[in-house]
């Protein structure tokens, strides 16, 4: 004769129970909106509490429950089809009738974020590239024109120099002090361009090592 589920004590792992399995689920697809639908009732929640302490059949959570036959049933039905609880055994009533047990699933649920396909990431990527060129060329830009203004001559200098060029002293004027440093605005704009592209290729190549675990 089978022995039956219900003739462990509560707590105790079903040996015929399969082995802990981890499930992902992304939001929005049809897994997630079952098992949305299965646990969205306080009757449903109390019915996978009562199975944390054993396998047990439809009547017994029917009398533990002190909830409506059909009820259970109804909770039962969607609790299996969204794959939170299994069929762990059958046994026969007093009156003859073959019923089933049930238990809770040996699972890992994981809710993960939609994975995106690799022409996205790429594309985003490419989109970020961009961004850091368009950068690197206003930086250049900036650089330059402060530059030319800082070693330019400013007004009173030009005055000074136009006076002493008509009684033929020339004397050169000093330039203003540059707040920037004496290095080339191409130097440190290339320096801005190819950190920015290190940093996304660095990015990129971890978000592609991740879409490849969760593909």
């Amino acid at each position: 004769m089978e022995n039956s589920s219900e003739d462990r004590g509560p707590g105790q792992p079903d040996p015929q129970a399969p082995e802990g399995e981890v499930i992902i689920l992304v939001p929005g697809d049809e897994r997630s909106q079952k098992i949305a639908k299965a646990i969205s009732s306080q009757a449903a929640g109390d019915v996978l509490h009562a199975l944390e302490r054993g396998p047990q059949t439809a009547g017994a959570l029917a009398s533990a429950l002190a909830m409506p036959m059909g009820t259970v049933k109804y909770h039962i039905e969607n609790l299996l089809e969204a794959g939170l609880i299994e069929v762990r055994d059958t046994k026969y009533s007093v009156k003859g009738r073959q019923v089933k047990v049930y238990g809770l699933r040996n699972q890992l649920l994981i809710m993960a974020p939609k994975v995106q396909n690799i022409r996205s990431i790429l594309l985003k990527y490419a989109a970020l590239f961009g961004v850091v060129v368009l950068s690197s060329l206003a930086a250049y830009a900036f650089l330059a024109a402060s530059r030319l203004t800082t070693t330019g001559y400013g007004g009173g200098d030009r005055a000074a120099f136009q006076a002493e060029k008509t009684v033929n002293i020339l004397a050169a004027p000093t330039p203003a002090p540059s707040p920037f440093p004496q290095t080339l605005p191409a130097d440190i704009a290339l320096a801005f361009f190819f950190g920015g592209v290190l940093v996304l290729i660095i990015l990129l190549l971890y978000e592609v090592s991740v879409w490849r675990r969760m593909k």
